[in-house]
């Protein structure tokens, strides 16, 4: 009766522990964190590196692509306004 009387007493402080577990962990998961957050692995750099490149690369693209336009537009017109022709 005894052991009874005992874990039925001691079950709503399993809540408390973990409670208490988790209060002593924050600091320790909180500096992880801002640790993490604060530092670049090499993967990650990587992944931003190749993602600069494809941006510019895709800007460089869009830039030729209106420079082409234009001297299509340039040519285009030279070629109506000129009388030899």
């Amino acid at each position: 009766m005894k052991r009874l009387l005992v874990l039925a007493l001691l079950l709503p402080l399993a809540g408390c522990i973990s409670t208490a577990a988790s209060i002593v962990t924050a600091p320790v998961r909180a500096a992880g964190w801002t640790v993490d957050k604060m530092t670049t692995s090499q993967s990650e750099a990587d992944r931003n590196r190749g993602r600069r490149d494809r941006k510019a690369e895709e800007k460089q693209r869009k830039e030729d692509k209106k420079e082409a336009k234009r001297q299509r537009a340039l040519e285009k017109q030279q070629h109506y306004s000129d009388p030899n022709q």
